[in-house]
């Protein structure tokens, strides 16, 4: 085999030339590379303001946080006495924490993978060609980042978390095969050269690494289809994941059989043997699986079955919710008093507020303001206290505080308390306008029926147990005075009514004449009536307006004017008068409390021409699950195709997508177990576990067929029992390394930044263990009763599983 001869020599200086260069560049890149905590997400004007720029010490000086506390530190110098200006709420403080745990994450992650690929091989150079794929992978992948300016950030850095074990996979099955195959090959009287043998180990598996890894590509690609929030929030994840996963496919292709060259060299004439840990393996294996799977196929499959049907039991009884809660040592509270308090009165609310929350132990700081500019993306009235609370690290449980503060806050007359966290509360307004989880809105013409309807349906979620914060958009009568033009008399006068308040509305609001510069100070010259003119619906009478042909005549002959009562504030969506209910949760269970409140409002009767919606957490849920198993239905179907292709057999293709249901049923039962709750997180990961779960199938049925064509085994036991305990290694090897590599996120429950990645490692270790644990009972057993036809027919169209 010449040819192959001179192609690995011609690698062996070019790659490894590369190696050390794509080592460099990642390295720079991931000191360079700008990060951030959360993608910044910008719909409309509400958006999330936690970006964050700066992996080192050096980068964080760049942040917008630093530069306002240097800012701050030269204003203490000019502050009067007795004034000072300290920070409350610092956003920086959770991110910080949230990108150093995910560091601690994949540093915790790559020393178990290294642990467990040393433990199989019992081998420190083939630990070490393993490991490459590793930095290498991640190298490619920072440096694609580069290249597209993508930002590294908590999400992207989750994803590099999530594949760090699934990116040694590829070089795991390559390592493994040439090393068996070295070691085969030291112990015949005559060996074949070496080099022979590697690049023929390496084309042995070369094309089942081609799909495996490209069915772990397909299953992250639904994330890229996600839209809205979750969609920015998801994507990075698979952006990372899919680049790692093809860098650590060309690193298989590549550098790993040339590091294999230089590095893996089996002493001649002598057996080499397995090491203790994989010989008890296969003898276990031969023991328990495999004698099942031969001699009671039927009962194996049936028990896997059962096992899958129970664990799908457990889905609708567990929780669900959209997003994992965010666990920032901060809360956002709002303490609303009655429309139209005034500010001095709000101060009042404001400082009884602040006393009461310091008096909780766990309370560390508390900054407050009162209402927001007009100009702010969410305008709040004088008679809204909001409270900045920041937390000591150690105390009670955040739920119980959280129950603490509603109590004590409850309590001052007059007011209505939402107790929430920064970027939760963000997250509210974003999806729904209302910084609430659940947001009941009702759209209709009329105010006095919505209020009326807004009652009822805050009566109706106060026998729902489980709700919090439950409060009706508030709306009260406040004076105004009304101007309306009669039309007919305008039109006797010769004016139009839009000139009539044209007119009315530039004296009343004023017009702005130019700008007067005082220093630095930029002034608006305005032009209006005086404040004894704008006030008194008398005097308005007696404004003069102007008629088209010159004459004068007071306001009050051509309208009514006259004092009212009106609604302080109307909101409007789509264009009809809306008012909102809006609710949180003590409960994570946020699908099954608002199944139970709208079965409360279901007897609520709506006239023609009012509608009632739930918005808001749970319905961005529901439109989020929606799209996924949509997407993920088409990408099945996707993988079936390009397996049966693979195998040109429909019938080992879903041999192959056995292991999806076996995941599937072992990441419900882990998370039911850990978790007992299903967020869009956890979707993703029953998505990413049935790729990876998939891989195992290929392997072992792929090497079913090799052993066929290749070495001229007939059909039966003895050739599913050799595939398989020959498959056992790679197949436990990769298995572990991405289960284990999860495990610091799997511990992570309630850590910072690990938030949205906890559920999705859950899910996969879960999915991991049953996948595997049956796949090895399963996939013999389905092969063996059913496989001899699909088998005879792949090796007679020449599938490209079987070369």
């Amino acid at each position: 085999m010449p040819n192959i001869f001179r192609y690995t020599l011609a690698q062996t200086v070019f790659l490894n030339v590369m190696f050390v260069l794509l080592t460099v560049a990642g390295v720079f890149s991931l000191l360079t590379t700008p990060t951030e905590n959360l993608p910044l997400v910008d719909i409309g004007k509400a958006f999330v303001q936690t970006v964050y720029y700066g992996a080192t010490a050096e980068d964080v000086e760049q942040l917008v946080t630093r530069e306002i506390e240097e800012a701050l530190e030269e204003l203490r110098a000019s502050l009067p006495e007795g004034v000072e200006a300290e920070i409350l709420f610092r956003q920086g403080d959770f991110i910080e924490t949230a990108i150093g745990n995910l560091r601690e994450a994949i540093r915790d992650g790559a020393i178990m993978v290294a642990v467990v690929l040393f433990l199989f091989l019992l081998n420190f150079r083939t630990t070490v060609i393993t490991l490459t794929a590793i930095p290498l992978s991640f190298a490619v992948t920072l440096l694609v980042f580069r290249l597209f300016d993508v930002s590294v950030n908590s999400m992207t850095l989750g994803g590099i978390a999530v594949a760090i074990g699934m990116v040694v996979d590829d070089a795991i099955v390559d390592v493994e095969n040439v090393f068996r195959r070295l070691r085969e090959n030291a112990a015949l009287p005559s060996p074949r050269p070496r080099l022979e043998v590697i690049a023929a180990a390496s084309t042995e598996v070369r094309s089942s690494i081609l799909y495996a890894t490209l069915l772990i590509i397909l299953v992250f690609l639904p994330l890229l289809g996600l839209a809205g929030l979750e969609g920015r929030l998801f994507h990075p994840i698979a952006i990372a994941t899919i680049t790692s996963m093809v860098a650590s496919f060309v690193v298989s292709l590549t550098v790993i059989p040339v590091l294999c060259s230089f590095l893996l060299r089996p002493k001649e004439g002598r057996e080499h043997r397995d090491g203790f840990l994989v010989r008890g393996l296969k003898a276990f294996t031969r023991a328990t699986f495999l004698r099942a799977a031969f001699a009671m196929p039927l009962a194996v499959i049936g028990l896997a079955v059962l096992l899958v049907t129970a664990a799908a039991m457990l889905y609708p009884g567990m929780g669900k919710e959209f997003l994992p809660s965010f666990h920032e040592g901060s809360a956002t509270i709002s303490l609303a008093s009655a429309p139209g308090s005034s500010l001095a009165q709000s101060n009042e609310v404001g400082k009884r507020a602040v006393a009461l929350l310091l008096e909780i132990p766990e309370v560390k700081s508390v900054g407050r303001r009162a209402g927001r500019a007009e100009r702010d993306d969410h305008v709040m009235p004088v008679s809204v206290n909001e409270f900045d609370v920041e937390f000591h690290p150690d105390g009670r449980d955040r739920d119980e505080v959280f129950a603490e503060i509603r109590e004590v806050l409850g309590g001052i007359p007059g007011t209505f308390v939402n107790v929430g966290q920064p970027i939760g509360h963000r997250l509210s307004h974003m999806l729904s306008g209302v910084s609430a989880k659940i947001a009941v809105k009702i759209s209709g013409p009329d105010l006095e029926t919505l209020r009326r309807l807004g009652r009822e349906v805050k009566e109706a979620g106060e026998t729902v147990e489980g709700l919090t914060d439950l409060n009706l958009e508030a709306q009260v009568p406040i004076p105004q005075v009304r101007i309306e033009v009669d039309r007919a008399r305008a039109l006797a006068e010769g004016i139009a009514p839009g000139e009539v308040n044209e007119q009315v509305s530039r004296l009343l609001g004023g017009v702005t004449l130019g700008e007067l510069r005082e220093g630095e100070s930029i002034l608006d010259l305005v032009l209006r009536l005086p404040e004894h003119w704008r006030s008194r619906p008398e005097t308005l009478g007696d404004l003069p307006v102007a008629l088209p042909d010159g004459r004068l005549l007071p306001l009050s002959l051509l309208a009514s004017v006259h004092e009212v009562n009106g609604p302080n504030v109307i909101h409007r969506e789509n264009g009809s008068r809306r008012l909102v209910v809006g609710a949180n949760t003590s409960s994570r269970d946020l699908e099954s409390i608002v199944f139970r409140w709208k079965a409360a409002v279901a007897s609520i009767e709506l006239p023609a021409g009012y509608t009632l919606r739930f918005e808001g957490e749970y319905l961005a849920r529901e439109e989020a699950s929606q799209r996924i198993l949509v997407l993920f239905a088409i990408v099945t179907g996707v993988i079936v195709i390009l397996l049966t292709q693979y195998f040109q057999s429909f019938s080992l293709a879903l041999q192959v997508m056995l292991n999806l249901p076996l995941a599937l049923g072992g990441a419900l039962a882990f998370t039911w177990w850990k978790i007992d709750n299903i967020s869009i997180a956890t979707l993703v990961g029953f998505i990413a576990v049935g790729g990876v779960a998939a891989r195992n199938g290929i392997m072992m049925i792929s090497h079913y067929l090799h052993l066929m064509r290749h070495e001229g085994m007939e059909f039966g036991d003895e050739l599913v029992a050799r595939g398989t305990l020959e498959r056992l290694v790679p197949v436990l090897m990769t298995a572990l390394s991405a289960g284990i590599a999860l495990i610091p996120l799997v511990l992570a429950a309630g850590e910072a930044g690990k938030e949205i990645l906890h559920p999705v490692a859950v899910a996969i270790v879960g999915g991991l263990i049953s996948s595997t644990l049956l796949d090895l009972v399963v996939t013999p057993a389905v092969f063996r009763l059913v496989g001899r036809g699909p088998a005879a027919r792949s090796l007679r169209l020449d599938a490209m599983a079987s070369r």
